[in-house]
């Protein structure tokens, strides 16, 4: 059987796309799964996963929660909120604690950028990176690219506009390195002041007319603008925001073609997008719901085959 080349999952940058394949060939298979009536294989019974949450989250904790579990991984949960961390213990000291509980495995949201790296270089276990700040997200781009394939066909030639704050988004970052992995064409749009500096070095153009860019794609992913990131404001009002930047139903049915519309949650309903756009046909948002689940199935089952038992 094929494998991995890494050991641990901490950026789209990492791997490659003989990985990126592998992952979605297994994703595929774990589908099935999820759709039968008993939804649990015995793959993982004998490995153990730490799930590491430093940051808030439901849709991601609640998702690889689920994955493990399908997988009939033994599963132990770890809030910051309500731990040690806040009495000043170090992010090592957290790790090597519940490592010392014979745990394989770590699924880490932490808001500093590289804390899965640093975990990587500093314990023996599986690292898989659920968020570092605003560096990547691994597992949601696989997602949203296994998402274009299966709505699509392939991502090879497809042309994906991703929308909003790709300042402050690791969902962005990843998705660009996912998709220009995988042969997409690229374009970002949003207010400049939400635009990092350099990023048409990664390969991609930037386009501040949302019209513009939706009659260009074939895919638009709407971001939300991360409110909880922003220590000054970079647009003068949130209503300004949705006139320039916001897809309502009455845009999306004037364009010359249809277009697939994507979003990784959580939506703010009436800023980047409207309920009638994201309840409508043209969106996918519950399919990448679906689909996470599928895809980090495969993550955990790829990594933990490479664990020396």
């Amino acid at each position: 059987m094929s494998e991995l080349s890494v050991n641990h999952l901490l950026g789209i940058k990492y791997i490659t796309k003989e990985d990126v394949e592998l992952i979605f060939k297994t994703a595929d298979h774990f589908k099935e799964v999820i759709n039968r009536p008993i939804k649990k294989v015995p793959s993982l019974r004998d490995i153990t996963i730490a799930n590491l949450f430093f940051e808030n989250s439901t849709r991601t904790r609640l998702s690889f929660e689920l994955a493990e579990k399908r997988l009939s991984a033994d599963v132990v949960n770890f809030s910051a909120a309500s731990s040690s961390v806040k009495k000043g213990e170090t992010l090592i000291d957290t790790v090597n604690n519940i490592l010392s509980m014979k745990v394989d495995m770590v699924v880490i949201r932490h808001p500093n950028p590289g804390a899965g790296v640093f975990l990587s270089q500093h314990v023996d276990a599986s690292i898989i990176n659920a968020g570092d700040g605003a560096h990547e997200h691994p597992t949601q781009a696989l997602l949203d690219s296994y998402s274009i394939r299966e709505k699509l066909g392939e991502v090879k030639g497809k042309n994906v506009v991703i929308v909003g704050d790709i300042l402050h988004s690791r969902v962005a970052l990843s998705n660009i390195f996912a998709l220009k992995l995988q042969g997409a064409n690229v374009k970002i749009c949003g207010p400049k002041t939400l635009l990092p500096k350099h990023i048409e070095s990664l390969g991609v153009e930037v386009e501040t007319d949302l019209r513009k860019a939706l009659e260009w794609c074939d895919v638009a992913n709407m971001l939300r603008v991360q409110n909880e990131r922003m220590e000054i404001s970079y647009f003068p009002s949130t209503r300004e925001y949705v006139q320039q930047f916001g897809l309502n139903k009455k845009i999306l049915d004037s364009l010359s073609k249809e277009i697939t519309i994507m979003h990784p949650g959580p939506i703010n309903r009436g800023v980047e997008i409207t309920s009638d756009v994201a309840d409508s046909e043209h969106a996918i948002i519950l399919d990448q719901v679906e689909n996470g689940v599928a895809v980090r199935m495969a993550v955990i089952y790829l990594l933990a085959s490479k664990i020396k038992q």
